[in-house]
């Protein structure tokens, strides 16, 4: 799209922009947040000094999860290290680790009343361990204060310090842990430039390495221009490092700087991409527009731990 204005001469100036973003279609339209439940999530996220990536990555999802009092907490402040083209997260020089950020997300489980609480950040590659150790409190907190919650995970790349992160937070005895792909090889210098895909892929070997048994989760955008044979090859690395749970939904753009959507996706082919990832054999799949990484997080969590107790018995 190309826009126009009058300079100081009064003559006619031609500004190219990105091309003008696509209007949503009806599948993935959502009512605007104002229910009683969603004001107090709100409410306590504020009094408790948390940020949550359902605010700070404007997702769609947020009526929905927060009436239901599911919050998913970011940890590590609200200032990312990185600027990848499809975040909505702030970008910059990040402030101090606040201390007693572990006891708070401890504090609103338990307010909350959470039987599974989902706990991403944003990256950290100013602190050694890039942020690894907060994990650990924050899994350790949880685990004195709610005992009965499970903990899943959605972590950074670590990047330069993978092993040793991962061994630590791996340690500390989460029930999932989530890192996202976020999309295809071949977009990965456009769309996220600070990461690296194979780098990734280790991180979930690696996971996996520690602790056969804890449940690995990842997930991918679509919408960004990838084919179709692209993300049934990521499909199968991520089987390749024996990750339990796939999750695909359709990128939204945050706001105009950010990588336009190529493609609105059908609520049928994301139908199509999940009967492929079941075939490949993942525990469990999200699939839809509106899917998310810690969309249903909690329902989604009880199906996979069941899909692997019935394979188990199957095997036995």
């Amino acid at each position: 799209m190309t826009t126009a204005y009058l300079d100081s001469g009064m003559n006619k100036v031609l500004t190219s922009t990105q091309p003008p973003r696509q209007r949503k279609p009806d599948w993935i339209r959502v009512k605007a947040p104002v229910s009683k439940g969603y004001q107090n999530t709100r409410k306590l996220m504020r009094e408790l000094g948390l940020n949550t990536v359902c605010e700070e990555a404007a997702c769609p999802n947020i009526g929905e999860c927060w009436t239901r009092k599911h919050a998913t907490v970011m940890i590590l402040g609200d200032v990312c290290t990185r600027a990848c083209a499809f975040c909505n997260v702030k970008t910059g020089m990040p402030r101090a680790v606040d201390p007693l950020e572990p006891e708070h997300v401890a504090m609103a489980a338990a307010e909350l009343g959470l039987e599974h609480i989902v706990v991403t950040s944003v990256d950290r590659d100013d602190l050694p361990d890039g942020g690894a150790g907060h994990f650990v409190k924050v899994i350790e907190a949880l685990r004195r204060t709610t005992p009965a919650t499970t903990i899943e995970i959605l972590t950074p790349d670590f990047r330069g310090k993978m092993r040793a992160a991962v061994e630590a937070i791996v340690a500390a005895g989460p029930d999932v842990y989530n890192h996202n792909l976020e999309t295809v090889p071949r977009l990965y210098p456009t769309i996220r430039p600070g990461a690296r895909y194979y780098a990734s892929l280790r991180l979930l070997e690696e996971v996996k390495a520690h602790d056969p048994a804890i449940f690995t989760k990842s997930g991918i955008m679509l919408g960004l221009g990838e084919e179709r044979l692209e993300v049934h090859q990521v499909m199968d690395d991520m089987r390749s490092a024996d990750v339990d749970f796939l999750t695909m939904g359709q990128y939204l753009q945050p706001t105009p700087k950010h990588a336009s959507v190529i493609e609105f996706v059908t609520p049928a082919a994301f139908d199509a991409y999940g009967a492929i990832a079941r075939a490949k054999g993942f525990l469990q799949v999200a699939s839809s527009p509106l899917t998310r990484s810690s969309y249903h997080a909690g329902d989604d969590f009880r199906q996979m731990r069941a899909a692997r107790e019935a394979r188990l018995a199957r095997g036995a």
